[in-house]
């Protein structure tokens, strides 16, 4: 799951050089870092550390963690100017990091990968096929209908009705869902879905939103649809 989280997250980094937030990468494969403060929020830790006696904040899946002990983290990310909803502050610059652990070899190989990785089997993120059955709603469209006549629909606001099957709020001021309905076109049968709503695992939720066809994030991460500023209606 935390895996999966992490995907989101750099999706959204990648997304928020749009809005006018700078990332960069660091290639550098390892670092050691030691903790000096920790702000748990939600799923994420927020960690003040010192490299080589430099300090600098880091964010990582939620971990249990001791101040003063040394942890290892990966390949990190940049942002600038950075805005935390859940703490109610800015960072300056703050580094995200896939993992953070006490032991150099439990660090997980490269974060950033290619686009034929992602492509693979192998690296695709399973999306679980759920027992979801949702009646069309009013001018509502099926997912199956969507990812059959894609071409048709791009770049056009759609209304869409299934349940939420995944749930990651608040990821650089935006909420993250997956939803289902039971249809399935091809194998695709899981939207994804980026909205300024909230809501939770299990509702049954109508929206509004603009389709995006092959949405490229950079680094490899990509959609060949995506929902955009979706807005949920009656």
């Amino acid at each position: 799951m935390k895996s999966i989280l992490y995907v989101f997250v750099m999706l959204m980094l990648f997304a928020s050089c749009n809005d006018g937030n700078k990332s960069q990468v660091n290639n550098q494969s390892q670092h050691q870092v030691i903790v000096q403060e920790v702000l748990h929020v939600k799923e994420y830790s927020y960690i003040r550390v010192l490299e080589a006696g430099t300090e600098k904040w880091i964010a990582a899946p939620s971990t249990p963690l001791e101040v003063g002990k040394t942890y290892y983290i990966g390949k990190e990310m940049l942002m600038q100017n950075f805005e935390s909803k859940d703490l109610g502050r800015t960072f300056e610059t703050v580094y995200f990091v896939e993992k953070i652990s006490a032991s150099p070899e439990a660090i997980d190989p490269p974060l950033i990968t290619t686009s034929r990785q992602l492509n693979s089997e192998a690296t695709k993120p399973v999306i679980e096929k759920k027992d979801v059955k949702v009646s069309a709603g009013d001018n509502t469209i099926s997912i199956a209908e969507l990812f059959e006549n894609r071409t048709l629909y791009k770049n056009k606001v759609v209304k869409l009705k299934g349940e939420v099957t995944k749930y990651n709020p608040a990821i650089m001021n935006v909420n993250w869902f997956h939803m289902q309905d039971g249809t399935n076109f091809g194998g695709e049968f899981d939207l994804t879905v980026t909205t300024a709503a909230e809501v939770q695992i299990g509702d049954i939720v109508t929206l509004e939103g603009t389709v995006t066809l092959n949405k490229d994030f950079g680094a490899g991460y990509y959609y060949a649809i995506i929902i955009e500023n979706a807005v949920l209606v009656k």
